[in-house]
């Protein structure tokens, strides 16, 4: 039997939000196994909101069910859905994006609309702005307690029309990689890339080896320099930057015991790229 409900949304913990939604879990069994993935996603961050839960996920046991609020569009005709991985898990959020990196990456094998006649906290009806607690932590809590199961939660949608954000894959061409900067490592101010540690490695390295590192913001030049490609970061020197491969297998550029996103002002985004080439010895 589900027994595992997982949380993930951009309410920080400052006030009750996060807490009521375990209520209305518990409130379903108290037996439910509650965790948190983390609820410092950005406002409104759909794009990182749904970089977690591919960052995360595959970690957990199959039949965890995952509840994910980043909401900008609550109380409007967008969706709410429940998704069925190809790992054989469940992720509990709007039809809004969230699922962009889950679809890519895991895979998805089944979605359904959230049939709110049924799976919808009792007398929560007049509320349109909570939809965290009232209906995706009630509806997880339902499924992970096995109240539910996954045909009851509403009528099946075609995967076609599962919202996905644009997310242009990394490139080689002549002896270039073109990429992207998907992600910071927050705590510690690293940059993590598109770039996958496969297409890095088409390029013939090895350790040690020299790479021209060029990140540009809407055809603007950040950055660019020379970067050293090392195992981990005790492989350069204390404030050296290094090129590594990060802990979901692409490429991130760090600084040894610094921050690299601080020191050069890089964030996050489509409009971040990036461009790798290595230097002859």
């Amino acid at each position: 039997m589900l027994k595992k409900l997982v949380f993930q949304t951009d309410f920080g913990l400052s006030d009750g939000a996060v807490s009521a939604m375990y209520g209305v879990a518990l409130k379903v069994d108290t037996e439910l196994r509650l965790y948190d993935l983390t609820h410092e996603i950005p406002q409104y961050n759909i794009w990182e909101a749904s970089y977690r839960l591919y960052q995360t996920i595959s970690y957990w046991p199959e039949e965890t069910v995952f509840v994910s609020v980043v909401d900008p569009g609550v109380g409007t005709e967008r969706k709410s859905v429940v998704a069925k991985t190809k790992e054989n898990q469940y992720i509990i959020t709007p039809n809004n994006g969230t699922l962009t990196h889950i679809e890519e990456e895991v895979g998805i094998l089944s979605v359904r609309e959230i049939d709110e006649t049924v799976n919808r906290l009792p007398k929560s009806g007049a509320s349109y702005t909570f939809h965290g607690r009232d209906i995706y932590a009630y509806t997880g809590a339902r499924l992970a307690s096995g109240v539910i199961k996954f045909a009851e939660v509403g009528p099946e949608l075609d995967l076609q029309s599962v919202i996905m954000l644009n997310n242009p894959k990394a490139y080689l061409k002549s002896g270039i990689i073109y990429g992207k900067i998907d992600i910071l490592d927050v705590r510690f101010g690293n940059v993590w890339t598109n770039i996958s540690r496969e297409l890095f490695l088409s390029l013939d390295i090895d350790f040690g080896d020299l790479f021209e590192v060029t990140i540009i913001k809407n055809d603007r030049q950040i950055f660019k320099n020379t970067i050293t490609y090392g195992r981990s970061f005790a492989d350069s020197r204390l404030g050296e930057a290094i090129l590594f491969v990060n802990s979901v297998d692409s490429i991130g550029i760090a600084i040894n015991q610094g921050s690299f996103a601080q020191a050069y002002h890089v964030e996050t985004g489509i409009n971040w790229k990036i461009e790798i080439k290595k230097v002859d010895k």
